[in-house]
């Protein structure tokens, strides 16, 4: 039997309002909140083959932490701002540390909006889009990850030359993780790139009502399309590339 439109709507209506109770039920009562994230950077995998040598000078990791605010609707991922000191060795010789790029990801789900300010070079820029569908694939595994039951899904991004595991639970509000990986059915708890280049891994989740602030849409720099952007990024590394230099942004 064929299932008219109006009653497609219908289904599609109390299946909204019956993700938006279970939310609730989750939360507390509350569908706010703010999800600690940190993120550990293998240095010595990213060096190239010629410069191994730059081993001695580098921590083999770089940590660092990320914060994400949440309402029903809308999240903001941006970097936890830490003080910067030297990092020496056991023998107090300083060593080279490095300064992560300012990146924040402002997501509205219900308006189908995402907007990058990512910085680069020096210079702030603003990417204004509209949410795309990840071709993500969904896998049997599941294994538990900070106390959250995490199922797994697997992407590959031919152009970066990435494979990506995410580890996502379906306790907290869907649609919500680090960066752009935020359009899986559930919390992304932990993403993995190339087998432990970059992970990035909750640390803690806290459900409280948002101060004024917390979550504010991104502002403030040269306003560009993603392609436009990757197209900058590309030429630039280029140039490096050529010079002996290399450059950093974040994924």
């Amino acid at each position: 039997m064929q299932i008219s439109i109006t009653m497609k709507r219908i289904l599609i209506i109390l299946g909204t309002v019956v993700s938006m109770m279970a939310a609730h039920f989750v939360f507390g009562q509350t569908t706010e909140g703010v999800i600690t994230y940190e993120v550990k950077v293998n240095m010595h995998r990213r060096l190239p083959p010629d410069r191994e040598g730059m081993k001695e000078m580098m921590p083999e990791f770089n940590i660092s932490s990320d914060q994400l605010f949440f309402n029903e609707t809308e999240s903001l991922y941006k970097p936890v701002i830490e003080e910067e000191d030297d990092f020496a060795d056991e023998g107090g010789n300083v060593r080279m540390r490095f300064r992560r790029p300012e990146a924040e990801y402002y997501f509205n789900h219900s308006a189908s909006k995402r907007v990058t300010l990512q910085e680069f070079m020096g210079k702030k820029y603003l990417i204004e889009d509209s949410l795309k569908i990840t071709p993500w694939k969904f896998g049997a595994k599941v294994k538990t990850i900070n106390g959250y039951e995490c199922r797994q899904a697997t992407l590959y991004i031919e152009d970066r030359k990435q494979n990506i595991v995410a580890w996502y639970t379906d306790k907290l509000r869907p649609y919500m993780g680090p960066e752009n990986f935020n359009t899986l059915p559930g919390t992304v708890i932990q993403i993995d790139m190339n087998n432990g280049e970059r992970v990035i891994t909750v640390q803690k989740i806290e459900k409280r009502t948002l101060k004024k602030g917390e979550l504010k849409i991104s502002s403030g720099g040269t306003k560009i399309t993603e392609k436009e952007f990757r197209k900058m990024v590309e030429a630039q590394m280029q140039r490096m590339g050529r010079e002996g230099g290399n450059v950093m942004i974040r994924n």
